[in-house]
């Protein structure tokens, strides 16, 4: 219980001095070594059982673009229980733009045992990897309840 209310407080604390760094002027404002800590709290925070640090880290990471953290959201978007995991793992794997990353979460889009989570890698694939690379359905025809089509 101690460790997981450290590292949410750690975790409150990075994002309070990233989002004072990161105004839209200065987007990589972080110094060398405040990246090195905060990206290393992040990866602490994606194997934590608290589902809100864990999603918060993993959507923090891929913010960061954290090329260390490419096989552990790799993991998390093949073997995350909740939906939610794996759609943030997605997210964050686009953000980070990492080949591998990019080739896992175009994979789930295909093959993730559920439709939302699909949907949503393929979403995310059209709006930071390649636009077009999947057809949705417009919204009232017929087949809008695939919105992916794979």
């Amino acid at each position: 219980m101690k460790t997981t209310v450290s590292i949410l407080a750690a975790l409150v604390l990075m994002v309070v001095a990233v989002a004072d760094a990161q105004t839209p002027d200065q987007a990589g404002a972080l110094t060398g070594e405040q990246y090195q800590r905060a990206e290393q709290t992040l990866l602490q925070g994606i194997q934590e059982d608290n589902l809100g640090v864990k999603e918060g880290s993993t959507y923090m990471l891929g913010e960061l673009k954290s090329t260390k953290a490419v096989i552990p959201l790799m993991k998390m978007l093949r073997d995350g229980e909740q939906e939610s995991t794996r759609c943030i793992a997605a997210l964050a794997l686009c953000r980070i733009g990492d080949a591998r990353g990019l080739y896992a979460v175009k994979q789930a889009a295909h093959f993730d045992e559920s439709k939302c989570v699909s949907q949503r890698c393929a979403w995310f694939y059209n709006s930071y990897v390649k636009a077009g690379s999947f057809e949705f359905a417009v919204v009232g025809s017929p087949d809008a309840t695939e919105m992916a089509t794979r």
